[in-house]
C-alpha cells in the first residue's frame, strides 16, 4: 500500500481505489495529450504538404512538413527543463494540469489556421509556432505522468503500474489514427477543403476531459513528504545535472531508438506506403491501428515481466531485436502485399518496440532521486527525443537518396538501436531502488531495496 500524507502530517495508506484513480488519470490524460501530438504527424503525411507547405514538388513539401514535425521535438527538451522544474517545485499534479492546457489549446488552434492559399507564407509560420507549443507541452507530459505513477505505485509492482503511462501514449496514437481514417473516408476533396480540421478541433473537447480526470488525483505522497519537510531544491535542473551526470547521459541515449522507430513505423511508413509504394492510404493506416492495439495490450504484460526479471534485460533485448528487424521490415514493405506489410509493422512493434517502452516509465523514474526526479526524467528523455524525433525527415531524405528504396532507413534504425544499446548496457538494474529516498543516486550508488510490498 502506498503511503500518503494528510493535512495533519501523518502518513496514511493509499487505498486500492485511490491507486486505480491515479492509473486511470494517467492513462486518460496521457492519451489525450499524445493524441494531440500524434495527429500533427498524420496531417503532415496526408494533407499539410498541399495546404501549408506548397511547392512544385509534393515530395519537397512532405520533407518540409516533416521538418516542422521535428521542430516539435527540438523544443521538447525545453519543455522538459521548464515544466520539470515546476514539477519538482510546485508538484507533479499541478504541473500536469498546466501541460494539458498548453498542449490542448495549441492543438485546437491549429484547426483554426488559414492555409497558404489564404495568407501565404504566414500560414506555415503560424503552424510551426503552434507545433513548438505542442512540443513544450509534450516535453513534460510523459515524465510527469510516469513520475506521479511511480511515486504512488507499490515497489514490487512499479513496472506494472507505470507501464500504463505508455498505454496512454499508444491509445493516443490509436485514437489519432482512427480519427484520421474516418476523416479520410469523406473523400480527398472534402478533407482538403475543411475536414482535416476536425481532429484538431476535437482537442478543445479533450481538454475538459483531461482536466477533469487530473484534478481528481491526489498529489504524489513522495512530493508531499518533501514539501512538508522542506527538502525540495531551488534549482532542480542544476541539481539533476550535478548529482546525476552519468544517469542523465544514460537517459538521453536510452530514448533515441524508441523515438526514432515509432515515428518511422507510425508516421513515415504512411508516406512510404502511399507515396513511394503507391498503395492506398488505408493499407498503412490499418497497419498502424493493428500494431497499436497489440502494443496497448502488451504494455502491462511487459511491465509486470520487468518487475520479475528487471528493466535492463528487456531494454537490451528490445534494441537488439529492433536492429535485427530493420532490413526485414523494409523488405516486407517493398512486397506491396498488405498482409506482409501488416506483419512487418506488427512484429517490429510488438516484439521490438513494445517491451522497450513498457519498461521506460519505471526505468527513468529510478534513474533520479525524488527531489529532481521530474526534471531529470523529463529533460534527459526529451533530449533523446529531440535527437530521435527527426527520423521522419531523415527517412524521407534517405529514401530520396536511395531512389525510393528503404535500405538506408534500415541502416539509420540500426544506428539508433546501437546508441540506445550502449546506454542500456551502461545502466544497472534498478527495480529494487527506494523511490521515496530524496538522494538515491539510481544506478551510481548502492541500490537500497524496498522490502515492504505496499
Amino acid at each position: 500500500m502506498t503511503g500518503a500524507v494528510n493535512d495533519a502530517g501523518t502518513v496514511q495508506d493509499t487505498t486500492p481505489a485511490e491507486l486505480r484513480r491515479v492509473v486511470s488519470a494517467s492513462v486518460v490524460g496521457t492519451a489525450l495529450e499524445w493524441y494531440d501530438f500524434f495527429i500533427y504527424g498524420f496531417a503532415v503525411t496526408l494533407v499539410f504538404n498541399q495546404l501549408f507547405f506548397v511547392t512544385d514538388d509534393p515530395a519537397v513539401g512532405t520533407i518540409v512538413g516533416f521538418a516542422t514535425f521535428g521542430v516539435g521535438f527540438a523544443v521538447r527538451p525545453l519543455g522538459g527543463f521548464l515544466f520539470g522544474h515546476l514539477g519538482d517545485k510546485i508538484g507533479r499534479r499541478s504541473t500536469l494540469v498546466l501541460t494539458t492546457l498548453v498542449m490542448g489549446i495549441s492543438t485546437g488552434l491549429i484547426g483554426l489556421l488559414p492555409t497558404y492559399e489564404s495568407i501565404g507564407i504566414a500560414a506555415p509560420i503560424m503552424l510551426t509556432l503552434l507545433r513548438m507549443c505542442q512540443g513544450l507541452g509534450a516535453g513534460a507530459e510523459f515524465g510527469g505522468a510516469s513520475t506521479l505513477l511511480a511515486e504512488h505505485a507499490p515497489p514490487k509492482r512499479r513496472g506494472f503500474f507505470t507501464s500504463f503511462a505508455q498505454t496512454g501514449v499508444q491509445i493516443g496514437l490509436l485514437t489519432g489514427t482512427v480519427v484520421f481514417l474516418l476523416v479520410e473516408s469523406l473523400g480527398e476533396e472534402t478533407v482538403l477543403a475543411w475536414a482535416w480540421r476536425i481532429p484538431f478541433w476535437f482537442s478543445f473537447l479533450l481538454i475538459a476531459v483531461a482536466l477533469y480526470v487530473r484534478l481528481r488525483v491526489a498529489e504524489s505522497p513522495v512530493f508531499r513528504r518533501m514539501s512538508q519537510k522542506q527538502t525540495t531544491v531551488s534549482l532542480p535542473v542544476m541539481d539533476a545535472l550535478k548529482r546525476y551526470p552519468r544517469n542523465f547521459l544514460i537517459g538521453i541515449g536510452a530514448h533515441i531508438c524508441d523515438t526514432a522507430v515509432v515515428y518511422i513505423y507510425a508516421t513515415y511508413s504512411l508516406t512510404y506506403i502511399t507515396k513511394t509504394l503507391e498503395l492506398e492510404r488505408w493499407v498503412g493506416l490499418a497497419g498502424v491501428i493493428m500494431f497499436s492495439v497489440l502494443v496497448i495490450a502488451l504494455q502491462p504484460v511487459y511491465g509486470r515481466l520487468s518487475d520479475r526479471i528487471g528493466r535492463r534485460p528487456l531494454n537490451l533485448f528490445s534494441v537488439v531485436f529492433t536492429a535485427a528487424w530493420a532490413f526485414p521490415f523494409f523488405l516486407l514493405l517493398d512486397t506491396r502485399e498488405p498482409v506482409l506489410i501488416w506483419i512487418a509493422l506488427i512484429i517490429a512493434t510488438t516484439v521490438g518496440f513494445a517491451p522497450m517502452i513498457a519498461v521506460q516509465p519505471a526505468f527513468y523514474a529510478e534513474l533520479f532521486g525524488a527531489r529532481v526526479r521530474y526534471t531529470g526524467f523529463a529533460a534527459s528523455r526529451e533530449i533523446g527525443a529531440a535527437l530521435g524525433g527527426f527520423s521522419p525527415l531523415i527517412a524521407a531524405s534517405l529514401v530520396a537518396q536511395a531512389d525510393g528504396r528503404g535500405w538506408l532507413v534500415s541502416i539509420w534504425i540500426i544506428v539508433t538501436a546501437a546508441i540506445s544499446f550502449v546506454a542500456f548496457w551502461l545502466s544497472k538494474e534498478s527495480k529494487d531502488v527506494d523511490i521515496a529516498a530524496v538522494d538515491v543516486t539510481g544506478h551510481e550508488a548502492s541500490v537500497r531495496a524496498s522490502t515492504a510490498d505496499r
